[in-house]
């Protein structure tokens, strides 16, 4: 099968397609025919080697985090899907894969009928990230929210999921993305210099939480909020630094502790609240650009732009 790939750290152009083994659904596991699967911007520093310190990468790396597709195949103890079912989900966190013509997935829910292909591909990683992130922020009704890169990929599907819990939403994007901040339900404004200012204006009481999905912001973000509990980043290194936690999710095992130093557990309850609310017309997944695996290369370097509203899939 093809798969997408890269051999050796560098620029988006050593971002390839390859022909390998398909894999096989294990227990618990199931296989699908991938109609489409998100561009993971993690991946971008991956790739590019920018993490190769913290976080080596054993090549060849073949990416993909989140997929949408049909079920081919069930793995052992697997009751809930059969062959022929419509799903989205994700890989395995160490192994990935889920760019290629077929994946495993090791969490997953029915396709929402109102989302296409590209928006069911997109939803799974960010769904799994603005959950996991909320629910450490314990973000409810009557809170004030403040997302920070709330056009991108997470951003949007942040703001949706903050609006459904019932709390006020303040998104910061440029302002050509303003309107469709509008449409998701938040108070957009425009990030940079002044942004402490703006903020207040919009919220005078002040703000209950903000989740960062752009980085480069602590320091106004810590004086927004007032107390480094209530800033969760996702893409910030210098974190550590302001004493403000940086969520990576990573799997539990069978007595609930989570397997990864420092990280929280991924959040797979958020997969049927997603599926919920797109059912009810209250959650999709805008889609920035959809492109044919061949041109992985040129997703990665759209996703490098960090300019993209919404999410970047690639079409199998």
């Amino acid at each position: 099968m093809r798969s997408v790939q890269f051999t050796e750290y560098g620029p988006p152009s050593v971002v390839h397609v390859a022909e390998v083994a398909a894999p096989h659904a294990g227990p618990g596991e199931i296989r699908v025919a991938v109609r489409a699967s998100g561009v993971s911007a993690g991946e971008m520093l991956l790739r590019s080697g920018e993490m190769r310190a913290v976080l080596p990468v054993t090549f060849p790396y073949r990416t993909g985090f989140d997929a949408a597709g049909v079920v081919d195949e069930v793995g052992d103890g697997v009751t809930d899907v059969g062959v022929g079912d419509e799903v989205f989900g994700w890989a395995d966190a160490a192994t990935r894969g889920a760019n290629a013509e077929f994946a495993v997935l090791v969490a997953w829910a029915p396709k929402p009928g109102a989302w296409s292909w590209e928006e069911a591909g997109g939803a799974a990683g960010p769904v799994e990230t603005a959950t996991r992130v909320l629910d450490r922020l314990a973000v409810g009704a009557g809170h004030t929210v403040l997302v920070q890169g709330a056009a991108g990929g997470v951003g949007t599907v942040a703001v949706q999921l903050a609006v459904a819990r019932g709390a006020a939403v303040i998104g910061t994007a440029s302002e050509h993305n303003h309107d469709l901040l509008r449409s998701l339900g938040a108070e957009p404004t425009t990030y940079g210099t002044g942004l402490v200012e703006r903020v207040h204006a919009l919220a005078p009481t002040g703000v209950d939480a903000v989740f960062d999905c752009a980085g480069g912001a602590l320091p106004d973000l810590l004086a927004i909020a007032g107390d480094a509990a209530r800033v969760v980043t996702i893409c910030d290194f210098t974190a550590p630094a302001h004493g403000v936690h940086m969520s990576h999710g990573a799997p539990v095992d069978e007595t609930g502790t989570v397997l990864g130093s420092g990280a929280d557990p991924l959040a797979s309850h958020g997969l049927a609240i997603a599926v919920r609310l797109a059912g009810e017309g209250r959650l999709r997944v805008p889609v920035a650009a959809a492109f044919p695996l061949a041109a992985a290369a040129a997703a990665h370097e759209l996703s490098e732009t960090r300019h993209a509203r919404g999410r970047i899939v690639l079409i199998s």
